[in-house]
């Protein structure tokens, strides 16, 4: 790939990748493709990545130098030190390293790679199935922490049908990748498998209709 790949890598505009707009690319190793969401970089980059691993694939060992977070979609992830099935959340820290390994099941992958900030050294591992949601700003939405270092926070965020939220400004910026149902704003309709980046002090008025959604959502690391 080439040194100065550029894709969505001017953090001060939104971006927007919707279903319809995935465009597949195989990665060096076969059997792993990756579908790019924003990337400044070459191999080694500042990246958002949808990965899918075929059945039965291997990705090479290899070190965390900017710290790696993802979140399973679908299948089953695993490497030397255990399984994620889909709806698992890992943190490796900068400086960490593994080795993927995937089975029979497959597994697809939301990963956010060379992101961390050094000083946030916490490494976890979280089955969403099993953690409780909590009641939410507004009626109609539940709400699961998974991260938070300083300005940065990481949650799901369930919302019912027919939800509407405040209108609210991003300080440091929102990312969303909608898991489920359709979440919608005033600029627009993102069903399951969008991808949102909205940037610092940006503003919208998010809400449901009838299908509700499910999304995973990261603020505050857009500064």
């Amino acid at each position: 790939m080439a040194q100065d790949t550029l894709i969505h890598g001017d953090f001060s505009q939104p971006a927007i990748v919707r279903p319809e707009d995935y465009r597949w690319q195989a990665s060096p190793l076969p059997g792993v493709d990756r579908m790019m969401l924003d990337r400044v970089g070459g191999e080694i980059a500042r990246a958002t990545t949808v990965v899918r691993y075929a059945p039965n694939s291997q990705f090479s060992a290899h070190v965390h130098g900017g710290g790696e977070e993802f979140f399973v979609l679908n299948g089953v992830f695993a490497d030397e030190y255990g399984e994620y099935p889909a709806g698992s959340y890992v943190r490796n820290p900068v400086g960490t390293s593994h080795t993927p390994i995937i089975g029979a099941a497959g597994a697809t992958i939301l990963v956010k790679l060379n992101q961390f900030d050094a000083r946030d050294t916490e490494q976890k591992h979280i089955d969403t199935h099993a953690v409780p949601w909590r009641q939410g700003l507004v009626e109609g939405l539940t709400v699961m922490a998974l991260h938070d270092f300083e300005g940065e926070h990481v949650a799901l965020v369930k919302w019912a049908p027919n939800t509407l939220f405040q209108t609210h400004r991003h300080w440091g910026g929102e990312e969303i990748f909608v898991l489920s149902g359709v979440f919608h704003d005033e600029h627009g309709r993102y069903p399951a498998g969008s991808w949102i980046r909205s940037p610092h002090l940006s503003q919208h008025t998010p809400f449901t209709q009838d299908e509700g959604a499910l999304i995973f959502v990261k603020v505050g690391h857009l500064l």
